[in-house]
């Protein structure tokens, strides 16, 4: 029984939306809580999983959103097989990566001054299940099943948010340890519902030329994509914990968390975008629309954040990590500007690869790698780096408006 199950009364998409919003509310009390409990130089390595978790998101998003897209264009017969196409590539993609991790865990405990390697090692162990668990959902997605989405959802952010709060205080181990622990429990938890009956994986699928082409297509164009996603949104967190000490990293940590508030809820907008343009497009009926509606939210979202962030943010600091953080006031606002503005033009990305558009997505990739380059070259202080997201992020969606409008024209 999910929480949205108590509102009858509202449509589908509307229960989505509430339930998306509490699984947001809850991973941000988990982050808030973590800051709290563990303090800036603990709370570091914390983030780094954090981190470390939302780079995995991105990449297996690739597999849920190529799911939903051609659950709406496929008919039964042969979306069963590319289903189960997904689910065997997904699980040895989860395994190649995870594996990866493993072996070059001490590496990236060097890289990242983190205090143990073993948190990466476990860390691999359930990389393989979070990847079928993006396939199962990509099938709610597309379908537009959200109550079993929405399950999905609850089920991994509130065991993770329990479980590992619980371990923290329990385990006679360091903090990170708990965490990644909990982290794997909540992937399993999160498999549920899980439809195994549509899964053959001893089975040989196939799919004729023309779908299979269509298929390699959208899912080189959506990893790419993805992977700008993993530039833009972690790249700093990563860069500084490399090139600062575990305080500043710390605080630079919990200030990506509050400014990120907009893009999370922003999200919600993202999964209910894809498959409505898609079926528009397959319908051969007008699309922008939908655009037009979830960007008017998130802007009016992100405006009233920002402003937040300007007139109270020694209010927001202290009520969200306490005073430990109170350095990063001046930063606060900036950085919400920059995560804004990644925001919006995140809604323009999606509603162009929903339409199999390249251009954007390539254009998002050279801007990530701009940012990850300004921030190599001008990071002498965290405000340096703020500001420097601040021209990145500009810059992007900037680029994705004209493209907008130069198409538009074009018609």
């Amino acid at each position: 029984m999910t929480i949205s199950t108590y509102i009858p009364k509202l449509t589908a998409e509307q229960k989505f939306m509430g339930s998306v919003l509490v699984v947001n509310g809850g991973n941000y009390l988990y982050n808030l809580a973590l800051g709290r409990i563990l303090g800036p130089e603990l709370f570091a390595d914390a983030a780094l999983l954090i981190t470390f978790l939302l780079v995995l998101s991105f990449v297996a998003m690739t597999f849920q959103l190529a799911t939903a897209k051609f659950s709406v264009l496929f008919e039964q017969k042969v979306f069963t097989s590319f289903v189960n196409i997904s689910y065997k590539y997904a699980t040895l993609v989860g395994v190649v990566l995870g594996a990866l991790l493993i072996l070059f865990a001490k590496d990236l405990q060097y890289i990242f001054n983190t205090q143990s390697h073993l948190m990466f090692t476990i860390f691999g162990f359930g990389v393989p299940i979070y990847f079928i668990m993006s396939v199962n959902r990509g099938v709610f997605q597309g379908t537009e099943n959200f109550e079993n989405l929405a399950i999905t959802y609850q089920g991994e952010m509130m065991s993770r948010l329990l479980i590992t709060l619980l371990f923290i205080y329990v385990l006679p181990f360091p903090p990170a340890i708990s965490i990644v622990i909990g982290i794997i429990i909540s992937f399993v938890i999160g498999l549920i519902p899980f439809k195994a009956k549509r899964i053959s994986l001893l089975k040989k699928h196939t799919l004729s030329k023309k779908h299979a082409k269509h298929v390699i297509r959208f899912f080189v164009l959506t990893a790419f994509y993805e992977l700008t996603q993993i530039i833009i949104n972690n790249s700093d967190i990563l860069l500084v914990k490399h090139y600062f000490g575990e305080y500043d990293a710390g605080l630079y940590a919990s200030l990506a968390l509050i400014g990120r508030v907009v893009y999370f809820v922003a999200w919600i907008f993202v999964m209910l975008l894809l498959p409505k343009v898609v079926q528009k497009q397959k319908d051969g009926e007008s699309h922008a629309p939908i655009l037009f509606k979830y960007t008017g939210y998130i802007t009016i979202l992100a405006t009233s954040i920002i402003l937040g962030c300007y007139l109270f943010p020694e209010l927001v600091i202290n009520i969200l990590f306490g005073s430990d953080y109170i350095a990063i006031v001046p930063l606060l606002w900036k950085y919400a500007i920059a995560t804004s503005l990644f925001a919006i033009s995140n809604i323009f990305a999606y509603y162009f690869l929903s339409l199999d558009r390249y251009i954007p997505v390539v254009l998002s990739g050279l801007l990530g790698i701009s940012q990850v380059l300004f921030i190599v070259f001008f990071h002498e202080s965290l405000a340096q780096v703020v500001t420097m997201q601040v021209i990145a992020m500009g810059i992007l969606l900037a680029v994705q408006l004209v493209y907008f409008f130069v198409q538009g024209i074009k018609k």
